[in-house]
């Protein structure tokens, strides 16, 4: 039977093979130059409680929103959000993170400024949140030198000018949220164009641009489009379509003219289909019925005439999903002379 010094000796040698093994491997990897950028980031910020964690004695992979790579230690994901305390700009350490993959700074209103050129210099940059904060000026055209870049939200702040054709040189840029900003202009042509095949998300909605949907968009598998309360005009008809993958589509509130008797609506994923607002004419198609997941429909304040079409899922929608129409008649309206 083994002595009491001997057992203890195994239990020491199991207890540091456990901790070696199980414990965090990236605190001891957090490599030396992500701690010095963080450190800048956080003094740059003015050391906010929110960041209280990133102390020089731990390692960096520890820290709140910091996420690093096991086998290098090197940061590739930061989260900065929900803090109304924390005052500042942007700053230019942020491109000392060079395998930053995931960037966010959400719900952070005392973020003040222009978004820094330093942000075009993350060439690995996957996703790109600046969201309800008080940053300012254009949507930068450098950030098509972020040719990694997938996903774009730069929602809920008051960034002004036009939206940069350069977009267009993302080649897997398929999700744009620009929406409650102080955009102006025109929809660049070419914007998804390198990825017209993959699954496509265009949020605008909240903003004062103006001109046609252009005809390129009709080749794009648009998920989800939001263009709602800006000035748009002309024809949004080629963005329906029956076999496109379009579940969300919110055209309310802006000066669109069409016919909607011959459109044909996506029959097999569309839930939300949003008009209300504009100068649509003609009539509902009778081929709504067929759309089976469709949980919203508004074409209230055009210009739509006939009858209704009845059926039980059109049936869940009250008048005032129909109102201010020239002539539409028929349940939930006055029945049809």
């Amino acid at each position: 039977m083994a002595s009491t010094p001997t057992l203890f000796l195994y239990f020491l040698l199991f207890t540091t093979c456990f901790t070696f093994l199980f414990s965090p491997a990236t605190a001891a990897l957090c490599n030396s130059d992500d701690k010095r950028a963080l450190l800048a980031i956080k003094k740059a910020f003015n050391n906010p409680y929110l960041l209280a964690s990133w102390v020089p004695s731990s390692g960096c992979c520890d820290w709140a929103g910091v996420r690093c790579y096991e086998s290098t230690g090197r940061v590739y994901e930061l989260y900065i959000s929900q803090d109304n305390n924390l005052t500042g700009t942007i700053p230019s350490a942020i491109a000392s993170l060079p395998y930053l993959r995931y960037l966010m700074f959400h719900h952070l209103p005392g973020i003040t400024g222009p978004i820094p050129s330093a942000i075009g210099k993350l060439p690995q940059l996957d996703q790109l949140t600046i969201s309800f904060t008080s940053i300012s000026g254009p949507v930068p055209s450098f950030l098509a030198s972020l040719q990694s870049l997938t996903q774009l939200d730069l929602s809920f702040n008051s960034l002004s000018g036009s939206i940069p054709a350069s977009l267009s040189l993302i080649p897997n840029l398929t999700f744009i949220d620009i929406s409650r900003n102080h955009l102006t202009g025109q929809l660049p042509p070419a914007l998804f164009q390198k990825a017209s095949q993959q699954p496509a998300y265009l949020r605008l909605s909240h903003n004062n641009l103006s001109g046609e949907i252009p005809t390129s968009y009709s080749h794009i598998n648009f998920v989800q489009v939001d263009l709602a309360r800006n000035k748009f005009t002309g024809d949004a008809t080629l963005l329906f379509g029956r076999d496109k993958p379009l579940q969300k589509l919110d055209l309310s509130r802006n000066l669109f003219q069409f016919d909607l008797s011959n459109v044909v609506f996506p029959e097999s994923a569309l839930y939300v289909v949003d008009l209300n607002h504009n100068m649509i004419f003609g009539s509902i198609p009778q081929q709504i019925k067929k759309v089976d997941n469709l949980q919203f429909f508004n074409v209230s304040y055009n210009r739509l005439c006939g009858p209704i079409p009845t059926s039980d899922r059109l049936a869940r929608f009250d008048s005032y999903n129909y109102l201010h129409n020239k002539c539409l008649c028929g349940t939930p309206l006055a029945p049809c002379n």
